[in-house]
């Protein structure tokens, strides 16, 4: 969000804590991309904010409180409000608990350990959900559009639509067994309490194999992870890298450093395996 918009995004936030009675004098930002990712304090409640008509916040809000019910590793919705999207100001807020991070990290066995029991608790959850094909048509149509993609070039743009199309037509292929996944299980959305880790930002959520998951986290976790197929792993992981190169191409895309991002992932897309985890990714592209 730009500048302006953060700043109405926080007041309907600290706006919507206040009329619940949860004191929020005042909002750390631990994120902005296109939504944002505030710290409300003294309160001490995460509030995630995106602007309406742009977000899945509903879909996430009963889906977080399924996966409680069943006992999966995921961050809880703030229970001193009701579980439910807050609207004000062209925004849409969920509130949720704030976890204080604990140390050191999960280890990959621990982080493989906490995804395998969140899939195992969202095969327990009959919910309609987009597949994970679907977000390849959808990059797939960013690429074919020029308006929508205006400063890709043309060599770029040849690479990404073959490299989307294939990868799909391999992955269809093996038929493998599909579940509702995360969707975007990578460092950046797991949080090391000391409950041990558990999953947030629940929006990304379809339907796939879990070797799609699996592309998102650190390379050493699909080590720990039972019965991966590692060639399907590697296939979803350049697929990730693909999609991820097309987002950062996006007419109006937000993430920060996202050209550097975005040009870090055509150029592993040339290079050639072995294919980086998207975890390992970002931390190569945020580093010195």
């Amino acid at each position: 969000m730009n500048t302006t918009d953060v700043a109405r995004a926080i007041a309907a936030a600290t706006s919507i804590a206040a009329s619940l009675d949860l004191p929020a004098d005042d909002a750390v930002v631990l994120h902005n991309s296109n939504k944002l990712s505030l710290r409300l304090t003294p309160c001490d409640v995460f509030a995630r904010v995106a602007p309406e008509g742009e977000e899945v916040a509903q879909f996430e809000v009963e889906l977080a409180q399924r996966l409680t019910a069943v006992g999966s590793p995921v961050g809880w919705l703030e229970p001193r409000a009701d579980p439910r999207v807050y609207r004000r100001d062209g925004f849409a807020v969920t509130l949720w608990t704030y976890y204080e991070p604990a140390s050191p990290p999960a280890s990959p066995a621990g982080y493989a350990e906490a995804l395998e029991r969140l899939h195992t608790g969202m095969r327990a959850v009959d919910l309609p959900s987009p597949r994970f094909t679907d977000r390849i048509t959808e990059a797939e149509d960013v690429v074919a559009d020029p308006a929508r993609s205006p400063e890709l070039a043309d060599a770029d743009r040849a690479l990404l639509g073959s490299r989307l199309a294939s990868l799909r037509q391999a992955i269809v292929g093996r038929g493998a067994a599909e579940q509702l996944l995360h969707g975007e299980p990578h460092p950046g959305n797991v949080l090391s309490t000391k409950d041990g880790p558990l999953f947030i930002d629940l929006e990304t959520c379809c339907r796939g194999p879990v070797e799609f998951d699996l592309a998102h986290a650190p390379v050493a976790v699909g080590e720990h992870y039972p019965g991966v197929d590692h060639g399907l792993l590697d296939d979803c992981r350049q697929l990730v890298i693909a999609m991820i190169a097309t987002w950062r191409w996006e007419l109006g895309d937000q993430f920060p450093n996202g050209r550097r991002f975005g040009e870090e992932c055509l150029r592993l897309l040339r290079a050639g395996p072995p294919w980086p985890a998207l975890g390992t990714l970002t931390e190569e592209v945020d580093g010195p």
